[in-house]
């Protein structure tokens, strides 16, 4: 019975609040989506869906201009007069008949390149017309897998939120938005307030769907798509990139002229697009626009293309073409998942004299009104502006009904009762334990993911057990555990212990308590792997990892105070003693003895320093400066801000030695921060200094250490923050030093110019690098290398020429690094 009333109320509901609805198609019976369906003389009013579907919203009888206009087709404003409701109306669009102006076919220059230097000169006046606004902005997002596998690396993928059919096919996500948004020109600010959001299937109805996000401003010289700065066909530099071919004109429902222009890339290796764009003549504004992307273009392999589409609509509040409504379709396989994607936006309630004042914006660039993740279905019904299809409504359904089913205990422990299953593999691969109803869990990580040789306790190995316990959905949650590890050579067990606590997660103020006995790097920055030591001491005899053992008790503290500052600080007491070779165990064998363990001196084998306890003391602040942040329900994302560069200062202090003279104050800065500089490239710095306040004979372990390298890989995020060529012990500093990285990253602005060579789609690079310590020479490195190397989607090597000089000594060398780790 309360199913049956539950219908009747969706029907009743569908009833009173879509007064006009229909279907749109072509003369072939084909559903048309994105039609923009407004009354005639206003902006926007609704938008079909992947059906053809619409509804309009019309509240009282009597007599309406409907338009009905898509992008490549004849647009068709209809007179009706309706008596009752609901009033339905079906309308077939007819491709537009485009045809070549005879003036323009002979005119000497190309008429498509006449038009687009006019649009391009007519961009500021244009965008002026809408430079301060706010709108009602609705966002929906799909992903639709096929064929999903069932395991991914071994580990069982399950149903994906329940939306799969037999064939492992159907809908993973689906969300949808409405925003007020607010845009102003100059200075370029934005911000959005999400006032409903909802997500199939999720119970707290949390969509990450961003109208800035989703906005291709196509006057930009710019365009941002993800992460990839697109250039539009109407930059300023545009002819630099783009052919132009004038396909034809038609006349709009106002008998205006539009020109649709073909836009062809001159070399399809650059961040650039193929399609069409329309633009008015006169006013020479965008009046829509058919674009496509490879991944390639887009610097993402796994894409295999996106497309977006733009409809403008003539407003006469302000004499300007303004964005109504926006798809972007897309595609990507990765590890096999093939994945669809479709996101459609409609922007409505345009108000282009807004008042702003200095509190109008800030660095909050996204907030949630009250109770925006709890609306109904019935507030939906009459909010969205683009109908449901039928295969969303299914999703909707199908993912509501199990989601209650899904946080049950019975579902949750049959769902733990399965993945809780502990195999003998799971002594190789690791094991956890799950509560899900109750939010905790129990993991242990197996000692073979961490095993590794070196000379001071030949083959060692750890494991980790940890228990952590969830206790809200804001990030309060706590965690414990331990550590072990072992070495076969020196025969030392070394046990630790730690404690970690959350509170939320909008400072994200953090405490850990730990200790134990463990082995550190003398450089604390860790510039060598275990990895690379395992392998270059088994096959080269090559030890370069020079560790010490610690056993200490330690407190640290972390929070965001406010917006863009960090404050960290600890204390711990540590008993520090030397280590030395245990072994001179190798798999390629050979006569000679391993170098010592000694960083001041490798041929050394007497002891580096002397034990000794001490206390560390450090105070961290990290200052990202104009920090723009996203305020979700439980959550605060911080995203930075290009505009601005990040400062890092320590002070650390060395007290209660054994001896005065191990005691020490020092102060380090560092400044880093990537610059987009368009289609040249990505230019990044990162400069680092500091300072002891008075220079004594310290434990060798508290100098300043720059991050060396000698071997012929280097990590890629390593490239702005170490050397390619320097040993790493040889520049430590107990004084003054400073060191700078400087990296220029082409992304293909200089090869795919290059015939040939262009159709690679390598990247060059360029890096500079210098260290400056006190009673030494300076030290640089030059290099020259190639980027995005590889086949197909898989490009992920990077091959440098690196020259370093120091006083009269010069070496060269190439070295080899791994961007997927990037």
């Amino acid at each position: 019975m309360k199913h049956i009333l539950l219908f009747i109320c969706l029907i009743i509901s569908i009833t009173c609040f879509s007064q006009i609805r229909g279907t749109v198609t072509d003369i072939n019976k084909q559903p048309l989506s994105s039609v923009s369906v407004y009354l005639n003389g206003t902006v926007t009013g609704a938008t079909t869906n992947d059906d053809g579907y619409y509804e309009l919203d019309i509240k009282k009888a009597g007599k309406y201009p409907i338009v009905f206009q898509f992008l490549g087709y004849k647009t068709i404003a209809k007179d009706v007069t309706i008596n009752q409701f609901p009033y339905l109306l079906n309308i077939t669009l007819e491709e537009e008949q485009v045809l070549l102006d005879e003036i323009s076919i002979n005119t000497k220059e190309n008429p498509a390149n006449v038009i687009i230097k006019k649009a391009i000169n007519a961009k500021e006046e244009n965008t002026n017309k809408f430079q301060n606004f706010t709108a009602k902005f609705y966002s929906k997002g799909l992903f639709r897998v096929k064929n999903a596998p069932e395991k991914f690396f071994g580990q069982s993928v399950g149903d994906l939120g329940g939306g799969l059919d037999s064939t492992r096919s159907g809908i993973v996500y689906l969300s949808e938005t409405i925003s007020e948004i607010t845009s102003q020109k100059k200075p370029k600010s934005f911000k959005e307030k999400i006032i409903a959001s909802k997500v199939s299937g999720s119970d707290n109805g949390i969509s990450f769907n961003r109208a800035e996000q989703a906005r291709f401003d196509i006057y930009q010289n710019l365009m941002d798509i993800g992460d990839s700065k697109m250039i539009s066909p109407i930059a300023n530099d545009a002819f630099s990139h783009y052919t132009y071919k004038l396909s034809g004109s038609f006349y709009d429902k106002n008998n205006n002229l539009i020109n649709k222009i073909k836009v062809t890339p001159k070399r399809n290796n650059e961040k650039v697009f193929n399609g069409y764009i329309y633009i008015v003549e006169n006013s020479w504004a965008v009046y829509g626009s058919n674009l496509t992307a490879t991944g390639k273009q887009l610097g993402v392999p796994v894409i295999k293309e996106l497309s977006f589409k733009q409809d403008y609509n003539y407003s006469k509040e302000n004499e300007a073409w303004v964005l109504i409504s926006q798809t972007i379709d897309f595609g990507f396989s990765f590890f096999g998942f093939n994945v669809d994607g479709n996101f459609s936006s409609a922007y409505s309630n345009y108000n282009f004299s807004p008042v702003f004042t200095d509190t109008t914006f800030s660095n909050e660039v996204l907030s949630f009104a009250k109770n925006a993740t709890e609306k109904d279905s019935l507030y939906w019904k009459t909010i969205r502006p683009v109908p449901l299809t039928k295969e969303e409504i299914s999703d909707y359904s199908l993912k509501d009904s199990i989601k209650t089913i899904r946080k049950s205990k019975s579902f949750l422990d049959s769902l733990d009762q399965k993945n809780n299953k502990f195999y003998p593999l799971s002594l190789v691969t690791g094991y956890t334990y799950n509560n899900s109803y109750n939010k905790w869990n129990l993991t242990f990580s197996s000692p073979l993911a961490d095993l590794s040789f070196n000379t001071v306790q030949g083959w060692n190995a750890s494991t980790k057990l940890t228990y952590s316990k969830q206790l809200n959905e804001k990030g309060n949650r706590w965690s414990i555990g331990a550590s072990f590890n072992y070495g076969l050579s020196d025969e030392r067990f070394r046990p630790e212990i730690f404690y970690s606590k959350q509170w939320n997660n909008i400072q994200r103020n953090r405490l850990l308590v730990s200790g134990g006995v463990t082995t550190e790097q003398f450089n604390g920055r860790n510039p060598l792997t275990k990895l690379r030591n395992t392998i270059s001491s088994l096959f080269w005899k090559k030890n370069y990892l020079k560790i010490y053992e610690k056993a200490y008790t330690k407190i640290q503290y972390s929070e965001e105070v406010i917006n863009g500052l960090w404050v960290q600080s600890s204390l711990e007491y540590a008993n520090r003693k030397p280590l030395f070779n245990t072994t001179n165990y190798t798999i390629i064998g050979k006569d000679y003895p391993y170098k010592s363990n000694n960083p001041l001196d490798e041929s050394d084998f007497s002891a580096s320093f002397t034990e000794h306890k001490i206390w560390i003391a450090t105070v961290d602040a990290v200052i990202n400066f104009g920090q723009k942040y996203l305020s979700y329900p439980n959550a605060k994302f911080n995203i930075g801000n290009d505009d601005y560069p990040t400062l890092y200062l320590q002070y650390r202090k060395t007290f209660g030695a054994d001896t005065e003279n191990l005691e020490s104050d020092a102060i380090l800065a560092k400044i880093k921060q990537d610059i987009s500089l368009g289609t040249l490239g990505l230019f990044r710095y990162n400069v680092r200094s500091g300072i002891f306040l008075e220079k004594k004979d310290i434990a060798f372990m508290d100098y300043f250490h720059p991050n060396g390298n000698k071997m012929r890989f280097m990590d890629v995020p390593n490239y702005i923050s170490q050397f390619g060529l320097l040993d790493y012990y040889t520049h430590s500093s107990n004084d003054r030093y400073a060191e700078a990285h400087l990296e220029h990253n082409f992304k293909g602005f200089l090869l795919s110019k290059i015939p040939l060579i262009n159709k690679l789609n390598f990247h060059l690079v360029t890096n500079t690098r210098g260290l400056f310590t006190s009673n030494r020479k300076p030290y640089f490195e030059y290099s020259i290398g190639l980027d995005n190397i590889g086949l197909g989607k898989w490009r992920f090597l990077r091959v440098d020429y690196v020259r370093s000089t120091y006083g009269n000594v010069q070496k060269s060398d190439f070295l080899f690094g791994l961007t997927i780790l990037d």
